[in-house]
């Protein structure tokens, strides 16, 4: 294996903190995971599905921009702003450099919320989800961290598949 394959994994963050700022720096932890993943990816294996679902490492990227503006900027924070579409396909105007600033600029979003609250039980100013329920910061935030555990997991698979890169 390459030095370029390999990359070196960053352990998760420390403890001792208080509860949001722990369940934040998980998220971030876990969001960076996902754009190492992406970064230094070609567009065209970036835009190659790895599974027979056409799931790609970029689609994954945009999917979790959207989770990241539905959540924290939609259903917690009530913004005016169009409900996102959590699809994961890719357009001809997408490419990794766009995808990547466009979950930057989510992910930045959805930090400036969640510093502006003082309370995680807090609950959003829409009803959302599947069951179409008002959860709290604290459930956002934890389903935060399950979805990008998730999608950096699938990310791992599918980087290693496109170009034989492993690790962080």
């Amino acid at each position: 294996m390459t030095q370029t394959q390999q990359r070196r994994d960053v352990g998760p963050p420390g403890s001792g903190s208080d509860e949001k700022s722990t369940l934040t720096a998980f998220l971030d932890y876990l969001r960076d995971a996902v754009a190492a993943k992406a970064r230094g990816l070609d567009d065209e294996k970036g835009r190659t599905p790895g599974v027979p679902s056409g799931t790609s490492v970029l689609g994954l990227v945009k999917h979790l921009t959207a989770a990241e503006l539905y959540w924290f900027a939609w259903a917690f924070e009530g913004a005016d702003i169009a409900h996102p579409d959590f699809g994961m396909e890719l357009t001809a105007e997408d490419d990794a450099d766009t995808l990547l600033a466009a979950y930057r600029a989510a992910v930045e979003r959805s930090n400036e919320i969640i510093a502006r609250c003082d309370d995680v039980t807090r609950p959003c100013a829409r009803a959302a989800g599947k069951a179409d329920v008002v959860p709290t910061l604290r459930w956002v935030l934890v389903h935060m961290i399950e979805e990008t555990a998730r999608h950096a997991g699938h990310a791992d698979i599918l980087r290693e598949q496109a170009d034989g890169a492993v690790g962080r």
